[in-house]
């Protein structure tokens, strides 16, 4: 094919070319002049407002050796093949299609090598959001601790889906929406320089259907060159957006307004003769409104944001329409906009909201507040039944008022009063995940017990305000290379933890960091804990403590001041050993007590006979 889309020939090649976002070229381009680059940048913002341009860019402008200005030549063999798509040092990755855990390895892997080429390798990754959560857990050890000469350049329309921890080890630009003038200078500017001839209404139309999005205003344009055979006119650009002309909008709305239920029904046929796209037509409905209300408040922000559409039948209206008309419109617009969205008949929607916008009548509330003129007689009918409501509320204040005195002073007794039955309590989700946490007990030792206990108050300060709030009460009791699990002193706080997937993954992002290993994290109650590894050790065939003898240790008791006559906690599973080496040693008198000398000290352990 020998023809481009506009949006494709005039995509920009330097940060001057990138309009609308002024403030974000010129930090790029100070950071390129001063050699601050960051080896991480994060674009956000609508579609279409130039993300995967200034990546581009900007990997262009990095690896420039005749860098003017913070502005790539755009001469050289490197940009040339950077604008071309062929330079293998920078890649362009789409995370909708490439969003697994195995992709994000063989980036990590391949960002180890030194750029061919270039100077930089650069990674972009277009709608990073799509990535999975193992993916960003691939991700996130190669964006903290990067090799020199990498560059991560992160596009998407959708922060919120990303983790926190990817967003804090990048550098974040919000892209903004372009103002509607912006864009049409802009597309006044590719026709000047293509020759094409253009009605002024018909570009200001464009410009304000495209949303803040220059990519879509090209794509427009183009499709209005095309019907119109080079030429733009007023009519094509309403035929290719769908959108209804403005004087018959404001038609429109003068009739909902003025009670004229036939008119405004058949301009609503004659649009759907025409076969506008009616949610078009609602959404434009919608910000006439919001133009009028606004209008009322501030005519020259109006003129300016409307690009100068407005004429002398929309001040006419904006002067008869009131505020409370508009509000009930817009409210009304908005409930069956999305409807419209699940219906395959909106023409019944739209018939139905023209009767209804006709018959919103705030004009009883006007003549009470602003006329002068005296009310008929309805409006004195009215007050008569509000008056009458009243008194009757009044007398029946009265005597519920005087029915307990007369109860107490007959029978002296108190009235009777029938409690609610209270409401059952659905019992609370304790179940704990046994299937996880015996095979952690089976490896479980000591050493890797006091690892995660000594970096614990490291991983608190890792984590965010709610997330340490909850994880507050929590502390370790048993640990292998492969897991640790985690008891919590308040069930409400464990059932929480267990459901919050977002702590799980921040837990292990950090342990990640922090020990350089993410092992699986499972929570228990601390109240089921003991219960949990008397049985495991049963199980195991291994001897539990006996009534006569206690051993005391951090994970047993707090205390040695703690009441005697309380029954024994087991020990951990990690503290045992295994069946045969109680076979080598059962000829010692107590095989727990030496088991324990020899983990804790004996300096540590305190035999206790009762």
């Amino acid at each position: 094919m020998s023809y481009q889309a506009l949006y494709r020939v005039w995509r920009p090649q330097r940060f001057d070319e990138l309009v609308g976002q002024e403030i974000i070229t010129q930090t790029l381009k100070n950071a390129l002049i001063t050699g601050q680059t960051s080896h991480a940048y994060l674009f956000t913002g609508p579609r279409g407002t130039g993300k995967t341009s200034a990546a581009k860019i900007f990997s262009k402008a990095v690896n420039c050796h005749y860098l003017k200005d913070g502005e790539p030549c755009n001469e050289c063999e490197t940009c040339k093949a950077i604008t071309e798509g062929s330079l293998n040092d920078v890649i362009e990755i789409d995370a909708a299609s490439n969003n697994g855990v195995e992709e994000i390895r063989d980036i990590r892997d391949k960002a180890k090598y030194a750029p061919t080429v270039a100077d930089y390798k650069v990674y972009i990754i277009d709608e990073v959001h799509m990535l999975s959560t193992g993916a960003f857990n691939a991700l996130l050890k190669t964006l903290e601790e990067p090799p020199a000469n990498v560059i991560f350049i992160l596009a998407t329309t959708e922060p919120h889906k990303i983790p926190a921890t990817i967003i804090s080890r990048t550098q974040r630009f919000d892209f903004k929406r372009i103002k509607p003038k912006t864009i049409l200078e802009r597309m006044e500017y590719i026709l000047g320089q293509k020759g094409v001839e253009y009605e002024d209404k018909a570009l200001k139309l464009i410009a304000k259907s495209a949303e803040g999005g220059m990519r879509d205003a090209l794509s427009i344009l183009d499709q209005a060159m095309s019907y119109g055979d080079n030429q733009i006119t007023y009519d094509n650009a309403l035929l290719v957006t769908g959108s209804v002309k403005n004087d018959l909008l404001l038609t429109y709305l003068e009739q909902v307004t003025g009670g004229q239920t036939k008119d405004a029904l058949k301009t609503i046929q004659a649009i759907l003769d025409e076969g506008k796209d009616l949610k078009r037509f609602v959404e434009d409905l919608t910000s006439t409104c919001q133009d009028l209300l606004l209008y009322r408040q501030d005519t020259e922000m109006v003129e300016e944001m409307e690009l100068g559409i407005v004429d002398e039948k929309f001040k006419q209206l904006s002067e008869t329409i009131t505020d409370q008309q508009i509000y009930d419109i817009v409210e009304a617009l908005n409930d069956v906009l999305n409807s419209l969205r699940f219906t395959t008949h909106q023409d019944v929607y739209l018939e139905v909201l023209t009767v209804k916008l006709t018959h919103l009548d705030a004009q009883p509330v006007e003549v009470a507040s602003n006329s002068a003129t005296p009310a008929g007689p309805e409006y004195h009918d009215l007050l008569d039944t509000i008056q009458s409501l009243k008194d009757q509320v009044r007398e029946l204040s009265k005597e519920v008022k005087q029915q307990p005195k007369v109860v107490a002073s007959a029978d002296n007794v108190a009235p009777e009063v029938t409690k609610p039955s209270p409401i059952e309590k659905k019992p609370a989700d304790t179940r704990v995940e046994l299937t996880k946490i015996y095979p952690i007990l089976d490896s479980a030792t000591r050493d890797e017990l006091n690892q995660f206990k000594q970096v614990w108050p490291d991983l608190m300060e890792s984590l965010s305000v709610t997330q340490r709030a909850v994880m507050h009460v929590s502390t370790p009791v048993a640990a292998s290379d492969d897991g640790v699990i985690v008891s919590f002193e308040y069930l409400f706080l464990y059932q929480k933890a267990k459901s919050d997937t977002d702590l799980k993954d921040a837990l292990e992002n950090s342990l990640d960091r922090i020990v350089g290993k993410a092992p699986q994290i499972v929570f228990v109650p601390e109240n089921q804990w003991p219960e949990i590894r008397s049985d495991y050790l049963s199980k195991n065939g291994h001897p539990k403590p006996t009534s006569t003898e206690k051993v005391t240790t951090d994970s047993t008791t707090k205390s040695n001041s703690a009441d005697q006559s309380e029954p024994p906690l087991p020990p951990e599973p990690g503290d045992i050993d295994t069946p045969a080496q109680e076979m080598q040693n059962e000829n010692q008198a107590n095989l727990v007590v030496k088991k324990a000398e020899e983990l804790f000290g004996s300096d540590i352990v305190d035999v206790k006979d009762d």
